[in-house]
């Protein structure tokens, strides 16, 4: 049995084909797209975190350091060491923001705090392979859900490092006091020892991407139902009750109903068009037949 379907039902099934199909590519692009903002926004937030760091580092070295310089003589301050006076200042921030970390690790440390746990161990000796690699990047699993983190290699460029970090017999006197013998020497100039890494939550960044798809596809899937119900009138006043009046007028005439058949007037489309030939015919019929009865009588 064949199934016979309205112009109306055929239309809608055409125009909600194109919609599925466009629906689905529009939200395959936009997902894309925003989780590669997403991405994108995580890596500048981590690289902020970075430059702050460094920033920080920058500031002990050039101002902090030089003015401890004869403390270490009498006692040891850690704070004169750039990358202690980092970590202090970022844990500071990491209290009001917990997701975030920073951390400068060392092979050979001489703090124990230091110490890498093993993948970050696996990333620095990735570093030491390869020492044109200037940042290292890649995503993890944290207790706070999917994190990227980013490594920038860590290498002893001044020389006057070397006194604290060459061997235990040319380290000062506090230093060994305070940290001992066994970690933080052997150290090599220009050669990556360690790396310093900064940690960023994805899952802010991903959830709020996910958001906007969502808010953004519910409206285009309003839009997109808008416009199949304004289409559905505008088809049903411009093409499907003009067709009804022509096909009810075709089936008056088929009877034999010539005065009675009405057919839609005014418009200039081709449905105005085929009414006005309608119309001829009717008129060429009701001449005809009265020629015929004319005959007859």
């Amino acid at each position: 049995m064949k199934l016979r379907l309205s112009l109306s039902v055929k239309f809608n099934l055409v125009f909600l084909i194109i919609f599925a199909v466009a629906l689905a590519a529009i939200g395959v692009v936009s997902d894309r797209l925003l989780q590669k903002q997403a991405m994108e926004e995580t890596v500048h937030d981590a690289n902020i975190l970075a430059s702050a760091a460094s920033s920080m580092q920058n500031y002990t070295a050039a101002h902090i350091t030089p003015l401890l310089a004869t403390q270490i003589k009498y006692r040891f301050v850690p704070e004169s060491i750039p990358a202690f006076s980092a970590i202090e200042m970022l844990n500071l921030l990491q209290k009001d923001f917990p997701e975030f970390s920073y951390k400068s690790t060392m092979l050979n440390p001489t703090n124990p705090r230091d110490r890498p746990t093993d993948w970050e161990a696996d990333v620095i000796r990735h570093l030491h392979d390869h020492p044109q690699l200037k940042l290292l990047s890649g995503e993890r699993d944290a207790p706070g859900g999917r994190s990227l983190f980013l490594a920038r290699p860590s290498r002893i460029t001044d020389a006057a490092c070397m006194q604290c970090h060459s061997t235990p017999s040319a380290a000062p006197a506090t230093v060994i006091e305070k940290y001992g013998t066994a970690n933080g020497f052997g150290w090599t100039m220009n050669e990556v020892i360690g790396a310093e890494f900064v940690s960023v939550p994805m899952a802010q960044p991903v959830a709020r991407g996910r958001a906007v798809w969502r808010t953004f596809m519910l409206s285009l899937a309003g839009v997109f139902a808008v416009v199949l119900i304004v289409m559905n009138v505008m088809m049903h006043v411009l093409i499907t009750r003009p067709i009804r009046a022509l096909s009810h007028a075709a089936d008056e005439m088929s009877l034999g109903k010539l005065d009675t058949a009405i057919l839609p007037a005014g418009g200039s489309d081709e449905i105005a068009s085929l009414a006005v030939s309608f119309g001829r015919m009717q008129t060429s019929l009701v001449e005809a037949f009265r020629i015929l009865d004319e005959e007859q009588a």
